[in-house]
């Protein structure tokens, strides 16, 4: 990106036009080694949470030590929007010039870019964790997320069977009619520990603010992916879970220990958090990912400025 020129201004359509093709899960890969290579600049995340309507708004921000540019993201989740026939997530990425501070690019997503680059780190955590065979992907929620990770788990463990669980019966019924028109096999459960006795890979995507699963729900062989305690008002795992679980893996260690699953199980201490593994590490190779069938592997992220710097840059880079 040169040092001067026009702003660029993307709307969603042409957001979704240049997505086309794109594929996200090495993307994101990438971007995650970079950060634990201590190759990216990501300060503590800016946070925003209301309570009527309930809802939250997070400002992400950072740069790449060796790339042109740095991105301020804001993104928020209202959950009561889809009853007002609108999306719960929206925001914005803004682009800049890293050599001079000058506003490069707009991309008003409308918190699509958001949604995508969290679902395919998803994928990335099943890819390197998930057991090989999957027969049943078990889903707690019914939002974007819900959608979107069982999606692009596609790429990484192929499989249309759902078992799904959640609180409300007009989107659980909406969600269903939205997965089978996408050729998916949905069966709803009536607890979130019917799901766990049925899957052996379960996605967690709600804005739950007390734990919804416990150890004892938990098969041998397990892998869980926890998206949706970003912040330290949410969980969704028991404290037991993270503790008693063979690997356990963030996206941040640092960002980790005051937010989430993290935060309810340790609290920030040092010697707890010194045992959780990054999965840049493990998408560079440094430490390995799940190593036995029986074992109980754990991802919580909440989320880096590092994956919307790579999502950006892809996007501007293609016509």
């Amino acid at each position: 990106m040169t040092a001067a020129g026009p702003i660029t201004f993307l709307d969603l359509s042409q957001i979704e036009r240049r997505l086309e093709g794109l594929d996200l899960v090495p993307l994101m890969e990438q971007a995650f080694a970079a950060f634990s290579g201590g190759e990216a600049v990501i300060p503590p995340p800016g946070e925003l949470l209301f309570e009527n309507p309930p809802g939250e708004v997070h400002i992400k921000y950072g740069y790449l030590k060796a790339g042109d540019i740095y991105v301020v993201k804001i993104a928020s989740g209202f959950w009561n929007n889809p009853a007002l026939g609108l999306s719960s997530s929206d925001g914005l990425l803004l682009v800049f010039r890293k050599s001079t501070g000058e506003l490069a690019a707009v991309l008003n997503d409308r918190g699509r870019l958001t949604d995508l680059r969290t679902a395919a780190a998803g994928a990335v955590a099943a890819k390197h964790l998930a057991p090989e065979r999957i027969e049943t992907i078990g889903v707690l929620g019914t939002g974007i997320q819900a959608e979107l990770q069982v999606q692009l788990l596609q790429s990484v463990r192929a499989c249309r069977n759902i078992v799904f669980w959640g609180r409300n019966p007009e989107r659980a019924d909406a969600y269903v009619r939205r997965m089978r028109d996408k050729g998916f096999l949905v069966e709803a459960a009536r607890s979130p520990a019917e799901v766990a006795s049925c899957c052996q890979l379960i996605v967690t995507a709600t804005a739950s603010s007390e734990p919804l699963l416990r150890w004892s729900d938990i098969r041998p062989g397990t892998h869980i992916t926890a998206i949706g305690a970003d912040s330290a008002d949410k969980q969704e795992l028991d404290a037991a879970i993270i503790r008693q679980a063979d690997l356990v893996v963030t996206d941040s260690r640092i960002q980790g220990r005051s937010r989430g699953e993290l935060w309810h199980a340790y609290h920030g201490d040092e010697s707890c958090m010194s045992r959780i593994v990054e999965i840049g590490e493990i998408a560079s190779g440094k430490v390995k990912g799940r190593t036995t069938a029986e074992q109980v592997t754990v991802s919580t992220f909440s989320g880096l400025a590092v994956q919307d710097i790579a999502i950006a840059s892809a996007v501007l880079g293609r016509p």
